[in-house]
């Protein structure tokens, strides 16, 4: 079981502060990472107006080459507090993972992806579909709530639980689309 960096897992109101720390956070990137970026987008819970979030700021960034991504990323993002997690690849292949507070309480999670991968666009479908359907996004903070009780600290228990809620709200985006 993977703990929670903070303790309990925690899912707050939703803090309209939240859009610009990713604004604040991106700036960094790209000038930490000058032109190995093609674009940085804000997902995840946080990037939803209204919607109930853990309050961790979920950065998605796009390059040309993940093989020129970790070769060469991996110092700058350090020195902005950043730690590369390659026991992630596992669980998202075709990508490397960053977290940033890593003694906790966690601020910024990073997928550093190819701007072709699959998951590029689902994320951002999702993220769309919740600020698009309100009615969906408020079941969703509501499932994340009882999950967070359900699961106190155990942060891959509660990934884990969502999983039927995203592949169903995904269905439905699909097929809005």
């Amino acid at each position: 079981m993977e703990r929670y960096g903070g303790g309990s897992i925690v899912v707050s109101d939703y803090n309209p502060a939240w859009s610009a720390i990713f604004e604040q956070e991106r700036t960094s990137l790209h000038t930490a990472l000058g032109p190995l970026v093609l674009t940085i987008e804000h997902i995840g819970s946080t990037a939803v107006p209204g919607l109930a979030a853990k309050p961790i700021i979920d950065l998605q960034l796009s390059v040309r080459s993940l093989a020129k991504a970790r070769s060469s990323c991996v110092g700058p993002l350090q020195a902005l507090g950043y730690a590369y997690m390659p026991q992630y690849e596992a669980w998202l292949p075709g990508e490397l993972f960053f977290r940033k507070g890593l003694s906790g309480p966690w601020t910024h999670h990073l997928h550093i992806l190819q701007g072709d991968d699959p998951r590029w666009q689902d994320r951002l479908l999702f993220r769309d579909y919740l600020r698009n359907h309100p009615e969906v996004a408020r079941a969703y903070a509501k499932l994340k709530r009882d999950l967070a009780a359900a699961f106190d600290d155990d942060i891959s228990g509660y990934r884990n639980a969502k999983n039927a809620f995203v592949a169903a709200t995904m269905a439905e985006a699909r097929a809005g689309r």
